[in-house]
């Protein structure tokens, strides 16, 4: 190749011809954001992290040794779309002694709860659907719902959960084909539902008939009060769906999630499933099945809540201590997350830059907005972090807000 030609400018790349849905397909923030806040000089509270300390490494070692020691070769073989049927029987199982009371058939294992979103959104939405979101809701099922063109309705929240009355007066207007809600120690809010809402709007999608997508996947980490019924325990109608994952308590690498649900829906998933990834990964199927067999996993999780608890009231404290004055937040009782409102005026998102000088990262709440963004929030993780940490950071954090001020 002559010197000329290797100096030549390169053609222009191609103008690809994008589906019309992925203009409604929007960057995760979140995703983002954890690209800085990989720096190892940075204190981030941005990730929806659990604490990796307590992974259960060994046990979950051992069930995989096992697991190839006894069944190598199936657990490398192909399997079936809805999944291994002793895991399968345990979740049903599992959820049967918290009062949900389900059928192995019942239950569809999905890789990890968020391709659980994606495959709801598969089998019921068209473009233009109505469908119900709390304001502000999860980030990533908004992105999800998004690209399926659907028309956002949003519904007011508060320390309890979703308004039901501001749902009610919606429905007088217009009926949703489906309603997304995270009632556990909600994302990005940390808030949970409460059981005279729970039964109210699991009423309303009966009298409405709309189906209910609970979304469950903090349910287990509750530090303080009573768990509460889940609303497709409340449910004899057929009207709720609902997801849930080892991500949180046992180790989001597993990417191992279950969605549950009257048969005819589960049907439907399971065909679109087969037309996404024929089957989840059969070696973390079989692995985790076996862990399940001898692992302890109340007590796992009963030993992960007094440090999940520590590290919410590290955070508490240390918002009353380094916030300036006019700054809000919640007080889950369980979860990883909380949320913060800035003193009036301020922007979470231009304030990022200078805490990201200031060593420290979180998420702008702009973006778990569907429809009118508010930009004087951002969440906060607490559970990927120590005491003394969260201090630090929370100090650096109130430092950034009042020099704003």
């Amino acid at each position: 190749m002559s010197a000329d030609a290797m100096s030549a400018p390169l053609p222009p790349p191609p103008a690809y011809r994008l589906s019309q849905r992925m203009s409604r397909m929007k960057t995760s923030a979140v995703r983002e954001i954890l690209k800085i806040a990989e720096r190892p000089d940075i204190l981030s509270f941005a990730g929806g992290l659990p604490a990796p300390e307590l992974f259960p490494v060994d046990a979950i070692e051992k069930a995989f040794e096992e697991t190839f020691a006894r069944e190598g070769r199936p657990a490398l073989q192909y399997s079936t779309t809805e999944g291994f049927a002793p895991l399968r029987e345990w979740i049903a199982g599992h959820l049967g002694r918290k009062g949900q009371h389900v059928h192995a058939d019942q239950v569809l294992i999905t890789s990890g709860s968020q391709q659980g979103l994606d495959l709801v959104g598969k089998i019921l939405l068209d473009p233009g659907d109505l469908m119900v979101v709390e304001d502000p809701s999860y980030l990533a099922a908004l992105q999800t719902f998004g690209g399926y063109e659907v028309e956002f309705a949003t519904v007011r929240s508060d320390d309890a959960g979703m308004d039901t009355d501001d749902l009610a007066a919606l429905l007088k207007k217009r009926v949703p084909k489906l309603l997304y809600v995270i009632p556990n120690f909600q994302n990005p809010k940390g808030t949970t539902l409460s059981l005279e809402r729970r039964k109210a709007l699991v009423r309303l999608a009966q009298e409405h008939r709309f189906i209910i997508l609970e979304d469950d996947p903090y349910g287990e980490l509750r530090f303080r009060g009573v768990h509460l019924p889940s609303l497709a325990s409340l449910d004899d109608q057929g009207v709720v769906l609902s997801l849930s994952t080892f991500s949180k308590t046992l180790a989001p690498g597993l990417r191992l999630g279950w969605v549950t649900g009257p048969r005819p829906l589960l049907k439907s998933l399971t065909i679109a499933k087969q037309a996404t990834d024929l089957h989840t990964a059969t070696l973390a199927q079989r692995a985790t099945a076996r862990l399940l067999e001898t692992f302890d996993y109340a007590g796992h999780i009963q030993a992960l809540m007094p440090i999940y608890a520590e590290r919410a009231n590290a955070m508490l404290a240390a918002l009353e201590t380094h916030m300036p004055k006019g700054t809000k937040w919640t007080r889950p009782d369980g979860g990883m997350f909380l949320w913060v409102e800035l003193p009036q005026g301020l922007d979470a998102a231009t304030l990022l830059p200078r805490a990201v000088e200031q060593k420290v990262a979180f998420v702008p709440g702009a973006p778990f907005f569907a429809n009118d963004q508010k930009p004087q929030f951002m969440r906060l993780n607490y559970s990927n972090r120590p005491p003394d940490l969260i201090n630090e950071g929370m100090k650096r954090l109130g430092s950034v807000i009042s020099d704003a001020l």
